[in-house]
């Protein structure tokens, strides 16, 4: 992929990081919903607190887990950084991805299963909606540490490409090569 020029690549990281920042927030909104809905002797708490997650449910969570992934795969590409030059970016790739499933295959269902028992009658409070919010916002946590620590260095694909690209420039600087040396015996 191109290299994204300097205005367009700020204004897609500011961008991924509001989405990032914004899936945590609502990530930790979800958390303190499901430890009310937890802890709560109210039933039409309980009721109130299911039907409250499935509003940040069905319109937050999947469009900022997406844009969180899709902004931070561009950037990965249309930047040095690369998305398999860095351990660090190669693991929040994954890890983002694996997040993103868990939150349309696991949360988003949990969230309506209980919801649409809030709208008929009375929902049995549910660990797992305060379980699972807790450790996504634990992983949203890691994720922004290392993309500011940006730890563990190169992959071997990142150490190969920089040695190849040293050799290269290494080349050039020779004596003979290139217009510097053009024409000097």
């Amino acid at each position: 992929m191109q290299q994204l020029n300097r205005p367009a690549r700020r204004a897609l990281l500011v961008l991924h990081v509001a989405v990032s920042v914004s899936w945590l927030g609502v990530t930790l909104g979800l958390l303190a919903l499901g430890i009310t809905g937890w802890t709560t002797d109210s039933p039409e708490m309980t009721a109130v607190v299911y039907r409250a997650m499935k509003v940040f449910g069905d319109w937050l969570v999947l469009p900022l887990a997406l844009s969180a992934l899709g902004t931070g795969l561009v950037l990965s590409l249309g930047t040095p950084w690369g998305l398999a030059r860095h351990r660090w970016v190669y693991l929040k790739f994954w890890l983002t991805l694996v997040a993103v499933l868990l939150s349309v295959f696991s949360l988003r269902p949990g969230i309506d299963h209980l919801a649409a028992e809030a709208t008929t009658g009375t929902p049995a409070p549910d660990l797992a909606l305060v379980v699972a919010p807790a450790v996504a916002s634990t992983l949203y946590f890691f994720l922004t540490a290392i993309s500011v620590l940006k730890p563990w260095g190169l992959t071997r694909r990142g150490r190969r490409l920089r040695e190849e690209r040293t050799a290269k420039a290494r080349a050039r600087r020779e004596p003979g090569h290139g217009r510097a040396g053009a024409g000097v015996s």
